[in-house]
């Protein structure tokens, strides 16, 4: 049985929605599986073939900590008996992960590293850390030593496998992407599109917050009818609101927003925008691309295959803002090349992003490390 470790699998958050679109789309006939997750927002979920086994959890980093060393008990435990023969964890956080015996295998699949959000990973930095110099050396260092540690890494972009490379692993590291549930996320052709621009995800600096308030200053002084929603929350949240207050009969600020209702975003908007700085691969863009909406992005490493520039969405180079604008404002003028472009955005997520596909490849990576 595979062990799959992450604490807070009853939230939002994108680890949260890959592990739930992982275990929706398992083969039939898939090794058992038992995921360890922590109790808050508990809600009823069954996934066939899968075991759910709750820590008691708390959002804090006290908590977090001794959660930690909670699950470090039982997967030791649970291995002595033969229960598991792999355990999977799932990053950040890490603490679950240190000081494993290394008669345990392990998986890492590293959704994003600290490298990437220090924004030292490209030459230019696009944004400043939100951690101290202190703290961010700490989290460092517990990557390198899990990076000593696991058997297999799993990346989610060519970007996010350079990031653990250079971290000096030296194992194997597969890349298999983030992937979005084709069979979920279908468009509703007769829903009113009452959205011009859409923009979703975490509120945060290295998520862009200072870029999307920039472009939507520029989109609404170019096209003062324009219809612009923004979907999540974050650390920038009170700052985003305040800078954008002028701009409240344009922009419409959501906070939180339940998953499941995510589908409502999309069908009603023309274009899915981000001025993200650093992803691992974002679940909006391939959700927002499986409901046929042309994506504009900056142009880095992580959006590579996914965005491709006159085919699936548009690219403009980072903090380009003029050109980002521009080129947005291209696809609401020719809805028919933004349509079709959407379309060529649904069939690559068919054929490349789809879960049914991804969960039987994560698998076989996972399966492999039990034969180590």
């Amino acid at each position: 049985m595979i062990a799959i470790v992450y604490p807070q699998f009853y939230g939002v958050g994108g680890i949260a929605r890959y592990l739930q679109s992982f275990l929706e789309n398992l083969p039939e006939g898939h090794p058992g599986v038992l995921l360890i997750t922590g109790d808050e927002h508990r809600d009823d979920r069954a996934f066939a073939g899968v075991q759910i086994m709750h820590v008691p959890f708390r959002s804090s980093r006290l908590n977090l900590f001794s959660w930690g060393l909670a699950v470090r008990r039982l997967l030791i435990s649970l291995h002595r008996d033969g229960k598991i023969s792999c355990v999977n964890f799932h990053w950040p956080p890490l603490i679950p992960g240190l000081f494993l015996p290394p008669s345990i295998p392990v998986v890492l699949t590293a959704h994003t590293t600290y490298l990437g959000m220090s924004g030292r990973f490209y030459a230019t930095r696009h944004f400043d850390s939100q951690w101290s110099a202190k703290s961010l050396a700490v989290k460092m260092w517990m990557e390198r030593r899990i990076f000593r540690r696991v058997d297999q890494v799993i990346a989610l972009t060519e970007q996010g496998r350079q990031e653990v490379l250079r971290y000096g692993f030296p194992g194997k590291v597969t890349v298999i992407p983030n992937g979005a549930d084709v069979r979920k996320f279908h468009p509703d052709p007769h829903c009113a599109k009452d959205i011009d621009v859409l923009f979703c995800g975490r509120i945060e600096r290295r998520k862009g917050s200072g870029a999307m308030v920039e472009l939507c200053r520029q989109l609404v002084a170019a096209k003062p009818d324009i219809r612009i929603c923004i979907v999540g929350y974050g650390d920038d949240d009170a700052w985003v609101g305040e800078q954008l207050a002028p701009l409240r009969a344009n922009v419409e600020l959501t906070g939180k927003v339940p998953f499941e209702h995510m589908m409502a975003y999309y069908n009603r908007s023309h274009v899915y925008a981000s001025g993200s700085y650093y992803e691992g691969l974002p679940g909006t863009c391939l959700e927002a691309m499986a409901m046929q909406l042309p994506a504009v992005v900056w142009d880095f490493l992580f959006y590579r295959g996914l965005v491709v520039d006159g085919v699936t969405g548009l690219v403009a180079e980072p903090n380009d803002f003029a050109g980002m604008t521009s080129r947005i404002l291209q696809l609401l003028a020719d809805p028919q090349r933004a349509a079709a472009m959407g379309r060529e955005g649904r069939v690559l997520l068919e054929s490349a992003y789809s879960w049914r596909d991804l969960a039987q490849q994560l698998l076989d990576v996972k399966c492999s490390a039990e034969l180590r």
